[in-house]
């Protein structure tokens, strides 16, 4: 029988199903396929996806496409049940797979600096030791997550971006800002951000070589074997550089030397997704003035491992989500480097255990979520915690570890959702015990109402609570001109926002404004007025409240342009804080009292041939606060300008690209009187081996 077509009176044929097999998606002649976009969700640390919401509309005759379709999952961070994305009503924000490719940068602390509403406070560059906050808060109030599982060391919050995969492993890194207590737990004071590894699909292998100024050099790879139900991947990387800065002596003092390894499995079925990983960190690094202007040759050891294994069912009314991790972490800091008779090095080991239960269920009523979650922190210590009866002895020294602190939190969070067709309404409450210093539990409640205004634009509001306990060098450390007081509080916060979100047609914008109150905020301050050699004493210092606006807009210029070809991205972000607080004479503050005023951020992506792509970044930062120089002198912020830039070719088996940082070598500080490094030129290949 001869098959007559009809280009006129065609109907449209409507997928609302997948069956996750191969023949599920096909072609079919003649005929418009339509399909719909299902939503599939994970618990307790969902993610979010860059989703189009546009059909595309398929003519095998003739092929044409009008708009473009993403297939992704949709995973909303921002609750502890998954929402989709025209759900959730927090400030989120995602660098997926071509962001994280895009970006002239060689760690996750670099490609933060691109995120407005995030403040990157570098040490040393390759991700040598960076403090990361959020919304003007510090870098001990911001929780850090591989794979939905909190890394954050209780000893410093400095370390805590010691991550064991390479940029090229990571899928995407999402950021959630505001107290996050309900979602997170309470390391999450101001904030989350999780980084989530990449599971390739097939088995495969790759290659990468760099090299470029200061004696830079760097070698990754990685292999891949895929089947129908499991995947095992491993990867490993080295990275060396000479360092750009020398001390009064001569000697270089900012080098840097860092082994990564990781491995992550999947197994994969109809009923169950079970996954698992094993990483390894290994930093040597030399300190200049990390620590004080007074000391140009410090020197710093880290060594940190991490294990996670973690499931999820995939039928059933009830959905779990069961976690259980182990996390190493080893410190060595040496005041002078090199020279333990001058001054007896600082060694830390900790050892954090968790396991976590997270459920939720669908019901007439709602969505409701409960979880739970233990997690013990140990530490030892040759000066921090309260004296051990027992010394353990430091591998490969004659010392022992003297001191140490053992501390458990029990976390219950209880989170219904209400749904309706544009409306979303969610209520929660975190209910937190901790086992140091006799702390009584706590309940820190919140919730978030969001409303689909039109097709593409999303009002939401929140109000959301949170904690953070003190680490253990805020409550002992009391060394090297420091004055620890063991007696600290939790810092707490209280914060509502609300705004604006659009996206649609290949734009995407929001705009929010936050308020923050915070009390017992943590900070080390010193007294100015008693000389150079004051020491820095940890307090809770007063209360301070925080008023914030974040915009950002960008476009997909090949969708919103479609009849040309070389612009392919444009985006602009602006962020602005101010923080009301009692000013105090005298006072110098390492943190609290130093925030990003404001931050201006852009970025503009071109394609102007073939497979040659072009990245122009731009950032603008003024922070308030004073730092002591060399001199003894009080020296205020200066605001400053950076620009940074990424070509590259890439076909189907290799890629070749070469990067610049700090285009016109402007001089910079993040941090007091450790100044950054002018103009960085890297270039690499990547190969694709099969």
């Amino acid at each position: 029988m001869k098959y007559k077509y009809n280009s006129i009176r065609r109907k449209a044929l409507v997928f609302k199903r997948f069956g996750g097999k191969g023949w599920s998606l096909f072609s079919c002649l003649g005929r418009e396929v339509i399909i719909s976009t299902l939503s599939v969700a994970t618990l307790t640390y969902a993610k979010a996806d860059g989703v189009s919401i546009q059909q595309s509309t398929a003519d095998t005759l003739s092929t044409k496409t009008y708009k473009a379709l993403t297939l992704d999952e949709v995973n909303c961070t921002g609750s502890r049940a998954p929402l989709t994305p025209s759900q959730t009503a927090r400030m989120v924000t995602v660098l997926d797979r071509s962001d994280i490719q895009a970006a002239p940068v060689q760690s996750v602390n670099d490609l933060l600096k691109y995120v407005a509403g995030i403040d990157v406070r570098q040490r040393g560059p390759l991700g040598a030791q960076t403090d990361v906050s959020i919304r003007g808060g510090n870098y001990e109030q911001v929780a850090i997550l591989l794979n939905g599982i909190c890394i954050n060391d209780p000893q410093t919050g400095h370390n805590v971006f010691d991550l064991p995969v390479e940029l090229s492993e990571i899928e995407r890194i999402e950021v959630l800002e505001g107290p996050a207590a309900r979602v997170y737990g309470g390391s999450s004071l101001l904030g989350a951000i999780n980084i989530v590894t990449y599971a390739h699909r097939q088995s495969s292998a790759t290659l990468r070589m760099e090299g470029g100024s200061f004696g830079y050099m760097a070698a990754g790879a990685r292999a891949n074997i895929a089947s129908k139900h499991w995947n095992n991947q491993l990867s490993g990387s080295y990275t060396h550089s000479d360092g750009y800065s020398r001390n009064k002596a001569g000697r270089l003092n900012a080098d840097y030397l860092g082994i990564k390894a990781f491995y992550q499995g999947n197994y994969e079925d109809d009923e169950w997704r079970v996954r698992w990983h094993a990483g390894l960190s290994s930093k040597d690094y030399g300190s200049n003035t990390f620590y004080g202007a007074k000391w140009d040759d410090q020197f710093e050891h880290t060594l940190k491992t991490f294990t996670a294994l973690q499931a999820e069912n995939k039928l059933g009314l009830l959905h779990l989500k069961p976690s259980i991790y182990w996390n190493h972490q080893e410190d060595r800091f040496e005041l002078f480097r090199d020279n333990e008779a001058a001054c007896p090095f600082n060694y830390h080991r900790t050892e954090v255990m968790g396991v976590n239960v997270n459920a939720y269920v669908d019901w007439a009523g709602g969505r409701t979520a409960l979880g739970a979650d233990l997690r013990n922190e140990d530490l030892l210590s040759g000066n921090l915690g309260e004296k051990l009866d027992e010394p353990h002895h430091i591998k490969g020294t004659d010392r022992d570890y003297i001191y140490g602190l053992n501390r458990t939190n029990i976390s219950i969070v209880l989170e219904h959702h209400l749904l309706f067709k544009r409306l979303t309404f969610t209520a929660g409450l975190t209910a937190v015990k901790n086992s140091w210093n006799n702390e009584h539990v706590k309940l820190y409640p919140g919730m978030d109402l969001g409303y689909q205004l039109t097709k593409g634009l999303r009002a939401f509001a929140s109000w959301n609570t949170s904690l953070r306990m003190p680490s253990v060098t805020e409550l002992y450390y009391s060394v090297g001109g420091h004055k620890a007081d063991k007696h600290l509080k939790p810092e707490e916060v209280s914060a509502v926002e609300g705004g604006l979100r659009y996206a649609s047609h290949g734009l995407a914008a929001s705009i929010g404004v936050y308020y923050n109150h915070t009390r017992n905020m943590i900070d080390w301050i010193r007294h100015t007025d008693q000389g150079a050699d004051a020491p820095w004493e940890s307090v809770n210092f007063t209360k301070i409240d925080a008023l914030g606006m974040e915009c950002s807009a960008k476009g997909d210029m090949k969708q919103l342009l479609p009849h040309q070809r070389v612009l392919e991205e444009i985006s602009l972000n602006y962020n602005y804080i101010h923080q009301d607080k009692k000013e105090y004479e005298n006072i110098e503050s390492k943190y609290t009292l130093e925030y990003l005023r404001h931050q201006l951020v852009g970025t503009l992506r071109l394609n102007p041939w073939r497979q040659l792509h072009v990245g122009l970044h731009y950032r603008f930062q003024e922070r308030t606060g004073t730092f002591t120089d060399i001199n003894g002198n009080t020296r205020d912020y200066q605001p400053y300008a950076i620009w940074d830039g990424k070509i590259d070719w890439t076909d189907r088996h290799y890629s070749v690209y070469a990067e610049v940082n700090n285009i016109f070598g402007k001089r910079y500080y993040d941090y007091g009187n450790v100044e950054q490094p002018g103009t960085w030129v890297m270039a690499g290949i990547k190969w694709q081996i099969f």
